[in-house]
């Protein structure tokens, strides 16, 4: 079993900035990718960003590249999603996750923290 918990979710207007943060704790042995998902409301849960737990090879989606970035300590145990320029759309409950092998659907990955609520205001 792996747990996650995600941590840095907040209010912040057009813009802004945030940073959320994932603690992973458990048998994380097998967490070769880490990725995050949102999910707002009424729509489903999408892929954001992943990253390789070897080399940190990094991965994400088309509407967020070159806003956020993702990062990970794996002494830690822990993964990073730092979100700039955010927008009223990046609005969504953001979920860490981890898999074995890559993947950017919800199926690929075997574990799932609780989410943090990101809004942003226009």
């Amino acid at each position: 079993q792996v747990q996650l918990v995600e941590s840095g979710g907040g209010l912040v207007q057009a813009g802004g900035s945030l940073r959320l943060s994932c603690a992973a704790s458990g048998r994380t042995f097998n967490m070769n990718y880490m990725g995050w998902f949102r999910q707002a409301p009424g729509k489903e849960r999408e892929f954001v960003a992943a990253i390789s737990r070897i080399g940190g090879s990094t991965y994400y989606e088309v509407s967020v590249k070159g806003r956020f970035t993702i990062s990970r300590d794996n002494a830690k145990n822990m993964v990073y999603l730092q979100m700039n320029s955010l927008k009223p759309e990046d609005t969504a409950v953001y979920y860490c996750a981890t898999a074995a092998t890559y993947s950017a659907t919800t199926r690929g990955y075997d574990y799932w923290g609780q989410g943090t609520q990101v809004t942003v205001s226009s």
